[in-house]
């Protein structure tokens, strides 16, 4: 009997020394595991970071996306470096940017039609709000409303008149389907009531091109694409689609003040991190981007190319995600009611 019973104990002490080894090492593991993760936030970043623009370089993403890589640089103390993934409108490097180790080492350069339209579009195997998150909002570029020289309109008023006169003999380029100069052809069908033919384009040089020819009729564009022709007899440009005129073009007035109050649409860039980044991460990219945005070199380059800067208070994560959830609650609708499906 007493043999039995000192053969237990000593099982049961070797079973208490073990189960007290195996609790030393998980807690010795838990305090290394925590001062490592602790060590990563303190020195990120330490490597490269990769910035997805998702459109072809060369375009006016790929501009603001280089732009903004080079001012983030600075204070981030590592490169920034742009990956240009076009096609499908942008979905392509976006779905990229979603599907990315959420590590705060891959940001995308998104935009109006990435963060907004293509939601409605385009069938996604990601979804444009809900799998990213928001790091801060970029400048925008309001659109003007130009037209070949040879139109008998010498403003906005009169504009319209004559496009409502024609009706479906008026030609309006765009952009390309879903694009920002695609919906402008589609308010102003609206708008007028005139059933204005769309014709879409690879971009927006083709279609300023053809509109300097006289090939259309109508253009509506960002501002960047027609600021340098402001003083150019080819083309007559009539409004800014802005509440406040443009500091670069300050003799065009605004839709509100040309007779089409609230004509208003604007095409903006922002940057996202894929869901989950680490919300240090997500400051420490803000206060790049903001410190970039706040540099007097980098503030020029954008303005001489026709944009608009945010101000301050639109400078946060938390900013950008209510301006795109707005942005898709007014734009959504007006998209799903005219029909735009991706091509």
């Amino acid at each position: 009997m007493y043999p039995q019973r000192i053969r237990r104990n000593a099982q049961a002490r070797v079973i208490r020394v073990r189960t007290m080894k195996k609790l030393t090492l998980a807690l010795a593991a838990a305090i290394v595991l925590q001062t490592a993760v602790g060590a990563v936030a303190q020195i990120y970043p330490s490597r490269p970071i990769t910035m997805i623009v998702p459109f072809p370089a060369g375009g006016p993403s790929d501009v603001v996306g280089r732009i903004m890589a080079d001012g983030m640089r600075k204070s981030l103390g590592q490169p920034v470096v742009v990956e240009d993934i076009g096609g499908a409108g942008g979905t392509i490097g976006m779905g990229r940017v979603a599907r990315a180790n959420p590590d705060g080492y891959t940001i995308g350069l998104g935009s109006w039609n990435t963060g907004v339209v293509n939601g409605v579009i385009y069938k996604l195997d990601y979804d444009v709000v809900a799998d990213f998150e928001p790091v801060v909002l970029l400048p925008d570029t309001p659109l003007l409303i130009a037209s070949k020289r040879a139109l008998p309109a010498h403003n906005l008023q009169e504009l319209i008149t004559w496009v409502k006169t024609n009706g479906d003999r008026v030609l309006v380029g765009t952009s390309g389907v879903g694009t920002s100069p695609h919906v402008a052809g589609v308010m102003l069908q609206r708008r007028t009531g005139a059933p204005v033919r769309l014709v879409h384009y690879r971009g927006g040089e083709p279609a300023l091109q053809d509109l300097i020819a006289g090939h259309i009729d109508l253009d509506m564009n960002q501002s960047s694409v027609f600021l340098p022709y402001l003083k150019d007899d080819r083309i007559t440009i009539y409004a800014v689609m802005a509440k406040t005129r443009l500091p670069q073009a300050p003799d065009v007035p605004t839709v509100d003040e040309a007779g089409l109050p609230e004509f208003y649409l604007s095409s903006w860039n922002g940057i996202w991190a894929p869901k989950g980044t680490p919300r240090d991460a997500i400051q420490k990219l803000n206060a790049a981007a903001v410190a970039a945005l706040n540099d007097p070199a980098i503030r020029k380059h954008f303005t001489d190319l026709g944009q608009v800067i945010p101000s301050a208070d639109w400078l946060t994560p938390e900013a950008l995600a209510a301006y795109q959830k707005a942005e898709a609650a007014k734009w959504w609708p007006i998209v799903k009611a005219a029909g735009i499906k991706a091509e």
